[in-house]
């Protein structure tokens, strides 16, 4: 096992030989309701995932002046922008509720922090690893903080060039990092080949999958093509209100995707060895 390409998510190992590690990336496909963010963790836990993912923001900070005062129609009526996004932001008090209930089901929780204030909240959560949303990849100052805090680091790539991607590996440092291909295309416009690439230019980093597009096919290429860690958005009806909801996947889709994830590791565990099982199947 070649161990520069091996990290721990919590306890949890993730690389080369040991069973993908699945998160269902909830977002703020919540819509800010608790109970909904609840039901999704359920969800994500009865279906197989190993963790769940959800975003964190300053709003002040994350919303340009600009756009502060925009009206936005909502579920909840109309209201400017930037109310919108504290009506979907949960406090400590949530977060608190959130990190208890994922503890008694057994799953690991992550977030992407996108500003440094946010990074210091979850850090008071004591999170397993933390996660990078493509439009934080060139903030250095928080990529900086992120280095700070020690955990392991899921970069989203996204449409990065190798040069940003470098970048901010050296930034964060690569012995924790773990990076993603992103996609949020259509079918033919996955390329897929960049899992590749990116396993050439980092030899010594975990490359995996994130993938936002509409079905299963990417995620299992993925799978074939060596990724060790795999995210997919996840809600509880694609036809609910927000951005996010329609390209995501519902429990029974999501059931579906994970038990042809195993069925796919369980064929390529039986090619590479006679026992037919991984090194580690933690």
């Amino acid at each position: 096992m070649d161990m520069n390409r091996l990290r721990y998510i919590g306890d949890r190992p993730v690389g080369p030989d040991h069973r993908v590690y699945i998160s269902g990336a909830i977002g703020i496909n919540h819509n800010g309701n608790l109970g909904d963010a609840v039901a999704l963790i359920d969800a994500a836990v009865d279906e197989g995932c190993d963790a769940v993912t959800f975003q964190k923001r300053t709003p002040e900070l994350c919303v340009s002046l600009e756009q502060q005062c925009t009206e936005q129609d909502t579920p909840w009526g109309q209201m400017s922008y930037l109310a919108y996004r504290h009506r979907v932001e949960f406090n400590a008090d949530q977060y608190g509720q959130i990190v208890q209930h994922c503890g008694q089901r057994g799953i690991a929780w992550l977030a992407a922090p996108l500003d440094i204030p946010s990074v210091d909240f979850l850090e008071l959560m004591n999170p397993p690893a933390h996660r990078i949303a493509p439009a934080a990849l060139t903030d250095d100052a928080l990529l900086g903080r992120l280095r700070e805090a020690g955990r392991t680091v899921i970069v989203s790539t996204a449409r990065a060039s190798i040069e940003q991607i470098r970048h901010a590996a050296d930034v964060l440092g690569r012995s924790r990092l773990i990076l993603c291909h992103t996609t949020n295309a259509s079918a033919d416009e996955l390329d897929l080949t960049m899992i590749d690439t990116l396993r050439r230019e980092f030899p010594d980093v975990v490359v995996s999958h994130c993938g936002h597009e509409v079905g299963h096919r990417a995620t299992l290429a993925a799978v074939a093509l060596g990724a060790s860690f795999l995210e997919r958005r996840i809600t509880l009806d694609r036809a609910s209100w927000g951005s996010e909801q329609a390209e995501a996947l519902d429990p029974v889709d999501l059931q579906r995707l994970i038990r042809e994830v195993r069925a796919l590791e369980s064929t390529l565990a039986d090619r590479a060895a006679p026992s037919g099982q991984f090194a580690s199947v933690a």
